[in-house]
């Protein structure tokens, strides 16, 4: 079945920005530095990777910094998680958390996305599941 498309879906990059700034916050999901377009420039950033078969839907974008979007690289959200603490930075799970279930349910209205299906049950089980306190 084909995916049902959005018309957020064929916004420019540039708005898709301002509303994925407005729904998260204007922070950098993984480092949590303070984004604006000086300093610290934002980016949209897959959850789902794309080679993973993430889509290029808002609900599978979150802000992130230029460094860390370009360090992620193709590793899991999880993954990339638990190497951002390992920095001593304080990654914003919940949202992260939050964009695979709104990924989910979106996946679900719009049918379509084989691949990523089984990518966001996994990583939501693991996030899910983390100990809340990471300290040691």
């Amino acid at each position: 079945m084909a995916a049902i498309p959005s018309i957020e879906d064929h916004l420019p990059r540039r708005e898709r920005l301002v509303r994925i700034l407005e729904r998260d916050g204007a922070r950098c999901v993984w480092c949590r530095r303070a984004l604006d377009d000086r300093l610290v420039r934002p980016t949209t950033e897959h959850v789902v990777p794309r080679i993973k078969g993430g889509p290029s839907w808002i609900e599978n974008e979150v802000a992130a910094c230029r460094r860390c979007n370009g360090r992620r690289g193709h590793r899991t959200p999880a993954e990339w998680i638990d190497e951002c603490e390992g920095l001593g930075w304080e990654p914003d799970v919940a949202v992260v958390i939050a964009a695979l279930e709104r990924l989910e349910r979106a996946i679900g209205r719009r049918g379509g996305q084989r691949r990523a299906r089984p990518y966001v049950a996994s990583q939501l089980r693991r996030l899910r599941n983390r100990p809340t306190d990471r300290s040691g």
